[in-house]
């Protein structure tokens, strides 16, 4: 994903509630291939808490894999790893020190140069808690 800011609008969906969801990314790159990412989702029309989060992580040129690290407001510390495919990014995660064992998992589809289709989810053991589907589009 490029740097710049991304704005993001979609769904969430949790316990059967579909709620609105918006918010945006800052991503940055530094010369040492390592990547930032700002995030802050708010939920319009909703008494339901925000979710922030800052990532780390670095990706080598030439690679398809990496590994990041974050922490959110809401879930804490987390972990994960991503993919690069062809025209999507796959990210996989896990909450540290979590006694529900919360994972999720991320895939992020390039529509366009500028537009990405987002879709994840977070699950606790075996069953999915809550989803979310959006799109990302970078400002000019």
């Amino acid at each position: 994903m490029e740097g710049g800011l991304w704005r993001i609008e979609g769904k969430w969906l949790e316990r059967q509630v579909s709620i609105p969801v918006r918010g945006k990314i800052v991503v940055t790159w530094d010369e040492a291939d390592w990547f930032t990412m700002v995030t802050k989702l708010i939920f319009p029309d909703s008494d339901r808490q925000e979710i922030s989060y800052r990532c780390r992580g670095r990706l080598n040129r030439g690679e398809r894999q990496y590994s990041y690290a974050l922490k959110q407001n809401i879930l804490g510390r987390i972990e994960g790893e991503g993919w690069l495919a062809d025209r999507s990014i796959v990210q996989r995660y896990w909450v540290l020190s979590d006694p529900s064992k919360r994972t999720g998992f991320e895939t992020f589809y390039q529509l366009e140069e500028d537009t990405y289709h987002l879709c994840g989810g977070i699950l606790a053991g075996h069953y999915i808690t809550s989803t979310i589907e959006a799109l990302l589009k970078r400002q000019a």
